[in-house]
C-alpha cells in the first residue's frame, strides 16, 4: 500500500513538473490571431516550440483548423485532413517531436496566409557540450646526463735511481746447514770469542757501583755543612 501511494504521488509530481514546463503558445500572438491579415509564419519562425507545449487558435467562425500532410500543406488543398476543428477556439497538444502542419480548409485562405507549419523539439533535447580543448601530453622532463666517472688518476711512478747509481743485490747469507756436504757442527764457531766472566757478573758490578755513589754523595755533603759550620 505504501508503494502504491509513492508510485502515485511521484506520477503526479512528475505531471504537475511537466505541466509547468509546458508552455501554452497563441497563434499570431498577442495582437494577431488565426486569421489572414497576421503572419503566422514570421510569428511561427520566433517561437521555440517543445513536447508538452499546447498551441491555442483563435479564429472567426468562417475559419477552421485544419491538420494537413506535408503535400496537401504546399499545395494548399485539404484532399486527405488528419484532423478538423471548428468553433472558434481550438487547443492541439504537441506531444511528439517533429514537423506538424496546419492550414485553414476554406476556399482562398490558405492561399492568403492561413498556413502554419509548427517544428516540435523534444523536451529533453539540449545543446551539446562544447568540446574541450585536447590537454596536450605533459612532457617529461629531459633525461640528465649520465654523469661522467672521475678521469682515473695516472699511476704512481716510483723515484728514478739517479743515474750512475747501481743497486748491489744483498748476497745470500749461506747457512752452515745449506752448505752442501758440510755437517751441523755443535762446536762455536771460529772467531766468537767466549762469554766474559764480566758479562757474567755485571748485576753485582752495578749494585757496587751504586753504593760507592750513595757514599761520595753522603762524604760531599758532610763537607759541604763543615764548610758552613766555620
Amino acid at each position: 500500500m505504501a508503494t502504491l501511494r509513492s508510485l502515485t504521488c511521484f506520477v503526479l509530481a512528475a505531471l504537475l513538473i511537466e505541466l509547468a514546463a509546458a508552455a501554452s503558445h497563441t497563434v499570431g500572438g498577442a495582437n494577431g490571431g488565426w486569421d489572414t491579415t497576421t503572419d503566422v509564419q514570421t510569428w511561427a519562425s520566433s517561437q521555440k516550440f517543445l513536447v508538452g507545449d499546447t498551441l491555442v487558435f483563435q479564429y472567426a467562425p468562417s475559419h477552421d483548423v485544419t491538420e494537413v500532410t506535408k503535400a496537401d500543406y504546399d499545395s494548399c488543398r485539404a484532399t486527405s485532413p488528419i484532423k478538423t476543428s471548428t468553433g472558434g477556439s481550438s487547443t492541439v497538444s504537441l506531444t511528439s517531436p517533429g514537423k506538424r502542419y496546419f492550414i485553414c480548409g476554406t476556399p482562398g485562405h490558405c492561399a492568403g496566409g492561413m498556413k502554419l507549419e509548427v517544428d516540435t523539439l523534444a523536451a529533453t533535447s539540449s545543446p551539446s557540450p562544447a568540446t574541450s580543448p585536447a590537454t596536450p601530453p605533459s612532457r617529461s622532463p629531459a633525461a640528465s646526463p649520465p654523469l661522467r666517472s672521475p678521469a682515473a688518476s695516472p699511476p704512481a711512478e716510483s723515484p728514478a735511481s739517479p743515474p750512475g747509481s747501481t743497486l748491489a743485490p744483498k748476497a745470500a747469507v749461506s747457512s752452515p746447514a745449506a752448505m752442501p756436504g758440510s755437517a751441523p757442527s755443535s762446536e762455536t764457531p771460529a772467531g766468537s770469542a767466549p762469554p766474559s766472566g764480566s758479562a757474567a757478573e755485571s748485576p753485582k758490578s752495578s749494585a757496587n757501583r751504586g753504593s760507592l755513589t750513595f757514599a761520595w754523595a753522603v762524604g760531599v755533603w758532610l763537607v759541604v755543612v763543615s764548610l758552613l759550620a766555620v
